[in-house]
């Protein structure tokens, strides 16, 4: 038997791209049926507590998916341990999380467009300082995206 994964996504601040990767997972887990655990982090402190930015909550709502009570946090040490699967949205963030990681880490880190055939490498665009549109964009990635972890994760 496979052990239950769980998966923890990583931006810069919680606030867009990761909370919208946890929404847009747990949602699709779900409805595939898949037993796992997700949350997200963010490698900076400054939004710790706060809500997703309003912007990305209306972009997700736009999919029927409410990410309103999720609030942001920071990573920390235990989740090396807590989850089985980090998934960074850009290689700013993947190499701050691989810079904090503690020697007895277990789980795997990478890019979370590394799940995307023909997408390896790239990251999900930060839509923060931008306009509403890179919303839609950060949502198309992140789409894709947790749709290739649930074919892996599936039965």
């Amino acid at each position: 038997m496979r052990a239950r994964p769980s998966v923890l996504f990583v931006c810069l601040g919680n606030i867009c791209r990761s909370p919208m990767a946890e929404g847009a997972f747990r949602t699709a887990a779900a409805a595939a049926g898949l037993d796992v655990m997700c949350d997200s982090a963010g490698t900076g402190d400054w939004h710790i507590g706060s809500p997703p930015d309003v912007r990305a909550q209306a972009e997700m709502l736009r999919h029927d998916i409410d990410i309103s009570g999720l609030r942001a946090r920071q990573i920390e040490a235990a989740d090396y341990r807590r989850f089985s699967h980090i998934f960074a949205l850009d290689h700013a963030n993947l190499a701050e999380v691989r810079a904090r990681a503690p020697a007895d880490t277990s789980a795997k880190i990478g890019l979370l467009l590394d799940c995307v055939s023909g997408r390896e490498g790239s990251a999900v665009a930060d839509p923060y300082f931008g306009e509403d549109e890179g919303f839609g964009e950060t949502w198309r990635d992140v789409k894709l995206a947790v749709a290739a972890l649930v074919q892996r994760f599936g039965p």
